[in-house]
């Protein structure tokens, strides 16, 4: 490698039961608390209905040049989630039918692109759900223009450091640091279950006041009587 490139090691993937535990959050539940971590809303799943988590490994490539994807694609392992910055490219798909279905034979968990992706259909076909900007008919070449392999990369307005958690599903992406991933998990879960208690309790005719004492919250800041 000259040096227009930058390779680092692979992280430390996310053992299989911790991503197994955190993929049965919804991202939406960790918006509940977090303020920050959340991908731009623009990068989308290309199918509805999927959820996926896992340690990142990321790859940063610039313009029409995708040369630096080959040689991750050959070192990405099982359930990893690829990240790919795009260095603010729009235009050029870095990511096709045929990246996917190599995608699938390595068992990544995901795909996440701060980009264009092309055969869109194809992706979908492959199975390893992916996010993405749009689609895009002008696609990447093999230029060997540089970039870099497990570096720190900037997605959708979020920092990622390679190993960084992402869960991601139909509401959004969340880039979470390992250190935080057992506890952010332990509590989304037991809200989700919790959540779930209220609906049962709601569907026998309990009210919300049941559930959360608003009025005092109302009372507390005067606003009782007030028409807020």
């Amino acid at each position: 490698m000259t040096d227009i490139y930058r390779i680092e090691p692979l992280p430390a993937p996310l053992a299989p039961d911790r991503a197994a535990r955190l993929a049965r959050v919804e991202a939406a539940t960790l918006g509940h608390y977090l303020h920050s971590g959340f991908v731009d809303p623009g990068i989308r799943p290309l199918t509805g209905g999927a959820r996926i988590a896992g340690a990142a490994v990321t790859v940063q490539i610039a313009g029409a040049d995708s040369t630096l994807l080959y040689y991750a694609m050959d070192r990405v392992r099982p359930g990893d989630v690829l990240v790919i910055d795009r260095a603010g490219d729009r235009t050029h798909a870095c990511w096709g039918g045929f990246m996917a279905a190599v995608a699938k034979i390595r068992g990544l968990a995901g795909v996440v692109i701060d980009g264009a992706v092309t055969d869109p259909a194809a992706i979908v076909a492959a199975g390893v759900p992916t996010w993405a900007r749009r689609t895009s008919a002008i696609t990447t070449k093999l230029l060997n223009l540089g970039g870099g392999f497990n570096v720190p990369v900037s997605i959708g307005g979020v920092a990622v450091t390679p190993g960084d958690a992402v869960l991601a599903d139909d509401c959004g992406i969340a880039v979470i640091p390992p250190s935080r991933v057992d506890a952010l998990t332990e509590i989304a879960l037991k809200d989700q279950e919790e959540e779930g208690g209220w609906i049962e309790r709601l569907e026998k005719g309990e009210t919300l006041q049941d559930l959360v004492d608003i009025r005092a919250m109302l009372e507390k800041n005067g606003t009782e009587g007030t028409g807020v």
